[in-house]
């Protein structure tokens, strides 16, 4: 049987011991990172021995591919695609913010089809809030509930249109967070009427999409010790208050916000109902912790992953790339010149930070 877990490996193609702990293991999944991207050909390559070594045939390929700072294809051989706060600049229109939203879903989604990507982990239906860590910043649609949800379901049409399955993440909000959970763990203060209103509100407008990420965050209005991926109470709010019914993965096992060996953090996120046990770093003594204590994929998380499955569209929605690409191009262009430090207009959404987010999990 599959193991309900998604994995990394460690560099550009597999090594002999990769390729025969995965078979072994059978992984659910895999994520690819920096250090698995070098050029087209070597990522279609990778991916396809992935896939091979998977001893399956319905293998979730997942990658960061948000656009702005968290873009793990990047140039000269992708387009780097604007960050997600960058729509609200170009247009006061929210129905035109909103179309190119969903383009430049689409046209991501083109990218990662065309390589045997089938998952990106995006949209970030996170509402940042005062005080909040700068984590999430432009990684977020806008500042208000309404508008987050709007742009994050145009982001999953554009996805699920081009043959991608969305995940929406980090749930149920992480954008009131004081803290990077790549480095601690957060602790969000705030009470159940505010929550409820501003953070749960995207996604819930967006629950009916088929694959969905945790928070390594507290939230003290409902459970005082254990953040959302590990809380057996925050997993029930997923599934009952936000009403999300889709194949829930945990946030990546390896950040910091966590606490206890590996072996220990996947029984608790198991523990508290957690599907898919996501682990990044493609470190192998941590991944064989990981299978040694996930969970067969069978009950309720397989029907769950059949149906997230099935949302793959058999025939993609047509699209002129070229023009497409045209299109997205123009819109960014009007941004003002002059409040930019790069020529490009898409390059002016490419934060300094980076080279260093690039190789961190989860995100």
């Amino acid at each position: 049987m599959v193991k309900a877990c998604i994995l990394g490996c460690s560099g550009l193609e597999l090594t002999h011991r990769e390729a025969e702990f995965f078979r072994r293991e059978r992984p659910l999944g895999f994520i690819l990172f920096g250090r698995n991207i070098d050029n087209p050909e070597q990522v279609k390559r990778l991916v396809a021995e992935l896939k091979a070594s998977a001893g399956h045939t319905d293998v979730l390929m997942l990658i960061d591919q948000e656009g702005g700072r968290v873009q793990r294809l990047k140039p000269s051989h992708w387009p780097l695609y604007p960050a997600a706060g960058t729509f609200a600049r170009i247009s006061n229109d929210i129905y035109e913010q909103r179309e190119l939203v969903r383009l430049s879903a689409r046209l991501m989604a083109a990218d990662l089809y065309a390589l045997g990507i089938n998952v990106d982990c995006a949209p970030v239906l996170d509402v940042p809030l005062p005080g909040g860590h700068d984590i999430v910043g432009d990684r977020a649609y806008g500042f208000d509930a309404e508008t987050v949800a709007v742009m994050g379901r145009a982001a999953c049409e554009g996805f699920l249109a081009g043959g991608v399955l969305p995940v929406v993440k980090h749930m149920p909000g992480h954008g009131r967070a004081v803290a990077d959970s790549h480095h601690a763990l957060p602790v969000v203060t705030a009470a159940r009427p505010e929550l409820e209103a501003i953070d749960f509100l995207p996604f819930e407008v967006n629950a009916d999409m088929p694959l969905g990420m945790t928070a390594h965050i507290v939230y003290d209005a409902y459970e005082r010790k254990r953040p959302a991926t590990t809380s057996r109470k925050l997993v029930r709010l997923i599934r009952q208050k936000i009403g999300f019914d889709g194949l829930l993965l945990t946030d990546d096992l390896s950040m910091n916000a966590l606490s206890g060996s590996m072996a220990d953090r996947v029984k608790a996120a198991r523990a508290a109902g957690c599907d898919v046990m996501l682990h990044c770093n493609g470190k192998m003594e941590e991944m064989e912790a990981v299978v040694a204590h996930s969970p067969r994929l069978r009950g309720t998380a397989q029907k769950r992953f059949e149906a997230a499955w099935a949302r793959l569209n058999k025939r993609i929605e047509p699209v002129n790339v070229d023009e497409a690409r045209l299109r997205l191009q123009q819109a960014l262009s009007r941004i003002d010149k002059s409040s930019q430090r790069r020529t490009d207009p898409t390059e002016a959404f490419a934060d300094t930070s980076l080279a260093a987010m690039r190789e961190l999990g989860g995100v």
